[in-house]
C-alpha cells in the first residue's frame, strides 16, 4: 500500500525533468529583483516553473514593495495580472486604473502596460501568459 502525502509533506520538486507534475514552494523560488521593464524600487519575484522544459505557459508571482513599479512596456503576448493583496495603479493604453485584491486584468498582445505600488502594503500579483519560445 502506497503512502499518502499531504501537500505539506510532498517533495519540493517532483520527479525528473520529464515529470508530468512539479511542486514549488515560495521559499524555494523567491528572488529579490529591481522593478522589471525599467521599473523602480525593489520587488520579489517567484518564477515557479522556469526550469520546466517544454511548458506552454508561464505562471509567476511578484511583490512590488513600497515605491516599486513595473515599467511601461508593450506586451508580446496576451497576459493576465491577478491582484492578491495591496493596492496599485495600472497604466494600460494611457489609462490609469486603481487595482486591489480580487481584481483580474486581461491584457491583449500589443497593449502598453505598467504597474506601480500604492500605499504601505506590498502589491502582490500573479502573472500568467503563454511561454516564450526560443526560435
Amino acid at each position: 500500500m502506497g503512502v499518502s502525502r499531504s501537500p505539506v509533506d510532498a517533495p519540493a520538486a517532483a520527479g525528473p525533468s520529464d515529470s508530468n507534475y512539479y511542486v514549488r514552494r515560495d521559499a524555494e523560488v523567491a528572488v529579490p529583483q529591481p522593478g522589471p521593464h525599467a521599473g523602480t524600487g525593489q520587488t520579489t519575484a517567484w518564477r515557479y516553473f522556469d526550469d520546466v522544459k517544454g511548458a506552454s505557459m508561464e505562471f509567476r508571482k511578484r511583490a512590488l514593495h513600497a515605491g516599486a513599479s513595473i515599467g511601461e512596456h508593450v506586451l508580446t503576448h496576451d497576459e493576465v495580472y491577478y491582484v492578491l493583496s495591496g493596492r496599485g495603479e495600472l497604466t494600460v493604453e494611457a489609462q490609469r486604473i486603481e487595482v486591489g485584491p480580487q481584481t483580474a486584468v486581461f491584457m491583449r498582445i500589443r497593449a502598453n502596460v505598467g504597474l506601480r505600488q500604492l500605499g504601505d502594503e506590498d502589491l502582490v500579483i500573479i502573472i500568467s501568459y503563454p511561454a516564450v519560445r526560443a526560435p
